[in-house]
């Protein structure tokens, strides 16, 4: 649970660990006992005063994560004992009840639980929706996708691939940059670490950038910035390096205009409607091997969940975080 809002980079003081007894159920309603929980970025908002697409959490509620796990009562007769669901608002907790209706089924003929986290889950749905209802790339264009290693930016560069384009990531590390070309498939990944950074995204990126898929902000949109050729499309999905600073300036408003840029920040949460179309052709992809579902990081335990909650905000793995229950 949220204990107190953090100044910074949360720490384990801002949690705590409570016991309670488990939900009772209303009619329709289904109790999901959680396997793994998916960690993501954007919890971090929450946990501040201010609002930002959501009102901030109350201090004393459940850490907000998607989770995947197997039915064990149920009220809703679509449901079985022993079905496997996925629940968009789990929460860092071992059950949860929720409208039947509410829950997607997790068939383990197509994937492992842990992908519908992941590339079947919120992450996949995430940069399914940003590139194909705002990115739109076109065969033959350049996307730069920013933390390209990551649960939602190996999903969209594997996507705009698909669809024809040359995609150049940006990731922190050789070892990051490495798994993005070779596993992934990139065409190429650029280090933001390296002094020479603007320089080799620059050389990455030689007849510029049709499409930027923004999960980071700070100093690696600084550098995608003046590359964005004239009717680029950015797709503002997260600004993860924000999240636990005060921002920093940002580049100028002017090449909005004079590039007649589409800027367009997402929440998945509005566009929902989109999951059957988004289950039926990401699930095609994997079933064919067209993507990867992509490198996870698994912690075991409840207790875990902050660690490594705390590392992912610090680009300390590659892939999807998940905590094993």
């Amino acid at each position: 649970m949220l204990a107190s809002r953090p100044h910074g980079l949360p720490r384990a003081e801002n949690f705590r660990l409570e016991q309670a007894a488990l939900p009772s159920l209303a009619s329709g309603e289904v109790l999901l006992r959680h396997a793994f929980l998916g960690l993501a970025p954007a919890a971090r908002l929450r946990m501040s005063e201010v609002a930002s697409y959501a009102p901030p959490l109350p201090i004393g509620d459940v850490m907000p994560c998607q989770a995947v796990g197997y039915v064990v009562r149920s009220n809703d007769p679509r449901w079985r004992v022993g079905d496997q669901a996925v629940a968009m608002a789990g929460g860092w907790q071992e059950y949860s009840a929720h409208p039947g209706e509410s829950l997607v089924r997790a068939d383990a003929d197509l994937a492992s639980s842990t992908v519908w986290l992941g590339a079947l889950g919120t992450s996949g749905m995430t940069a399914y929706v940003g590139l194909r209802e705002f990115g739109l790339p076109r065969p033959g264009e350049t996307v730069v996708v920013s933390a390209a290693s990551g649960a939602v930016g190996s999903v969209a560069g594997q996507m705009a691939k698909l669809l024809g384009c040359r995609v150049v990531g940006v990731a922190g590390g050789a070892e990051k940059c490495a798994y993005v070309v070779q596993e992934l498939g990139f065409d190429a990944c650029v280090d933001y670490r390296a002094p020479e950074f603007e320089a080799l995204l620059g050389q990455a990126c030689p007849q510029g950038v049709n499409v930027y898929f923004e999960n980071v902000g700070g100093k690696v949109r600084d550098a995608v910035w003046p590359l964005m050729l004239r009717d680029g499309r950015v797709v503002l999905c997260g600004l993860i390096s924000e999240y636990n600073d005060a921002p920093e300036a940002g580049p100028g408003w002017f090449p909005i205009l004079a590039k007649r840029l589409h800027l367009h920040g997402f929440i998945l949460s509005d566009h929902l409607d989109r999951r059957p179309e988004f289950l039926r052709e990401m699930g095609q992809w994997i079933r064919e091997g067209r993507i990867h579902p992509g490198r996870e990081h698994v912690y075991d335990g409840i207790g875990s969940a902050v660690a490594g909650f705390v590392a992912m905000l610090q680009g300390g793995h590659l892939g999807k975080t998940l905590v094993k229950l």
